[in-house]
């Protein structure tokens, strides 16, 4: 992990931050207020490069434009420790290895080496470019033009790639370029970019950290935008994709764009089977089913646009509270049931059925997330897809993934979220998959022994070793919960109930986060509610 990148003020210790104890005197230091372009400067990018931002102070006195201090600010032990830190530690200083000079690079008819002086503009905003530039040496600065102001928004050091789109979409060039020392750089051409891919596949996987970093919360808007859609945070990583919080332009709307990996979507194979799938994929409509709003292509890879979950992972909310009680966990089992038995009425499979897969939003509705990776029923000749831990066994030998092993998934997740734990050792993969071939689930009333039966048999039957003997659909699976839910609701509404009756439980505490009382409190509440009460909470404030 790379260590915080420091800002200019945090490093000089000028004390002309916001708040810092100059300012009043002083007044705050550009850098530290910088807000030019669209904002996304304010605080952050401006004193990663101060020296680009005019008026700052230095040496005990106001600096001049950027022009009039360059040769300062290019000495200066900031500008240094930024352009070390940025081009040492960045991970695209391992694309030097592929040209010439940078080790033993294959490609060197491929690309052209450039030098570029110190002040010169060598990209300009507005322009059409199908070149790419690696930097070997030397350092330059990325500048907006808008309505006739500059304003400097990203710096570029050794092993950085300038203007990497260009290879992708050709799209005009949103910004100026201008190197701040002298500089050499290596051009690669757009024409050439598949030839490289085929001759070095490593080179997939840093075109997806580079597309991906194109997206980063730090970078100009202009550059974060999708088809209609804006990236504005990363959420997570996985092994298929990475998965960003994003807003729809025009409706101010949330939503989640996942972009698919580029090893997977340069596979004719993947990229043939998930056009198939598509469009059936996004015309899903059903009440635990996450929406998928619309699918882009660009930048050589695929971007699925999602609605925005306010929830916790089910796999979150286990490892907090321990395990789930019986009922509350069918309950969530019969929504995911639900789903499948929709999706694949449809034919499609999910393939990754898990509890990080499984989105719980408030009371205990839940959605399945994440048909970035389903496919076709019946699938042959397809990368094998989940996480371990749960793929049916027969996935192991080759078998076309089902119905079945949808539902053997969700037999391992009904297994973990009531007894707390997985059903197999994880410690050698190559072991666990031997396991999974050849012994039964354990019995999970082993574990838990007050486990209703229908519970028990629902983890069983869909974890059998034999896919025949499995539930041959979602709707049979649902069915053998149906009694657990059954008997909550005779619990909850007894014959001859009367009216409902409220009582109150007041609870004294510091008004400071209390996470053992919130758990406490979560499970408290669903133990009353398998015995039909509900708990809420409602905070009273002191009398003033």
């Amino acid at each position: 992990m790379t260590s915080k990148k420091l800002n200019c003020w945090e490093y000089k210790k000028c004390g002309r931050e916001p708040g810092g104890i100059l300012t009043d005197s002083l007044g705050v230091c550009p850098a530290a207020t910088d807000s030019s372009f669209d904002g996304i400067n304010s605080g952050k990018c401006g004193g990663r490069i101060c020296w680009a931002v005019a008026g700052t102070f230095c040496h005990g006195r106001p600096q001049g434009t950027y022009a009039e201090k360059r040769a300062t600010c290019m000495d200066c032990d900031f500008y240094k420790l930024v352009c070390a830190r940025e081009g040492k530690v960045n991970m695209r200083t391992r694309f030097l290895r592929f040209v010439p000079g940078g080790g033993d690079g294959p490609l060197l008819d491929k690309v052209t080496l450039r030098h570029i002086k110190k002040g010169e503009r060598f990209l300009v905003q507005g322009e059409a470019g199908d070149e790419a530039y690696i930097i070997q040496r030397g350092t330059c600065l990325v500048i907006v033009e808008k309505e006739g102001q500059l304003h400097p928004v990203d710096h570029r050091c050794e092993g950085d790639i300038v203007d990497m789109m260009a290879l992708f979409t050709g799209e005009l060039r949103s910004a100026h370029v201008e190197a701040e020392t002298d500089m050499a750089v290596w051009v690669i051409n757009r024409d050439s970019l598949g030839d490289m891919l085929k001759k070095d596949p490593e080179l997939i996987d840093i075109l997806t950290e580079i597309v991906a970093d194109r997206f980063d919360s730090k970078r100009p808007t202009a550059y974060r935008t999708i088809g209609k859609y804006i990236a504005t945070g990363i959420i997570g990583r996985g092994g298929y994709g990475i998965v960003y919080k994003g807003v729809h332009q025009a409706l101010n709307m949330p939503v989640v764009i996942k972009m698919m990996r580029h090893d997977l979507v340069l596979r004719s194979d993947f990229l043939e089977n998930f056009h198939n799938e598509a469009r059936l994929i996004a015309k899903m409509n059903h009440e635990n089913i996450i929406r998928v709003y619309d699918i882009e292509e660009r930048f050589r890879t695929v971007f699925i646009i999602m609605e925005y979950l306010d929830g916790e992972p089910l796999d979150v909310m286990v490892k907090r509270l321990g395990f789930l009680p019986a009922e509350r966990a069918a309950n969530l089992l019969m929504q995911v049931c639900s789903a499948l038995s929709y999706a694949h009425d449809k034919g499609i499979i999910h393939r990754d059925i898990n509890p990080s897969n499984i989105i719980v939003l408030q009371n205990d509705r839940l959605k399945l997330i994440d048909f970035g990776v389903a496919c076709p029923a019946g699938t042959e000749d397809f990368l094998i897809g989940g996480a371990v831990p749960y793929i049916a066994p027969e996935l192991f030998d080759g078998e076309p993934a089902d119905r079945r092993s949808d539902i053997y998934a969700l037999g391992i997740t009904a297994y973990e979220i009531v007894t707390g734990k997985r059903p197999y050792p994880e410690e050698d993969y190559a072991e666990l998959m031997k396991l999974k071939r050849d012994l039964d689930i354990p019995d999970p009333l082993k574990t838990v022994p007050d486990l209703p039966e229908p519970l028990r048999r629902f983890i069983l039957t869909a974890c059998s070793l034999d896919p025949d003997k499995r539930y041959p659909d979602a709707g049979r699976a649902l069915e053998e919960l149906k009694p657990l839910i059954d008997r909550r609701k005779s619990v909850s509404s007894p014959p001859g109930a009367g009216e409902q009756k409220t009582a109150a439980l007041f609870l004294k505490y510091e008004d400071e986060p209390h996470p053992d009382l919130d758990r406490l409190l979560e499970e408290f509440g669903a133990k009353l509610k398998e015995i039909g009460i509900e708990l809420s909470k409602v905070d009273l404030k002191k009398d003033s």
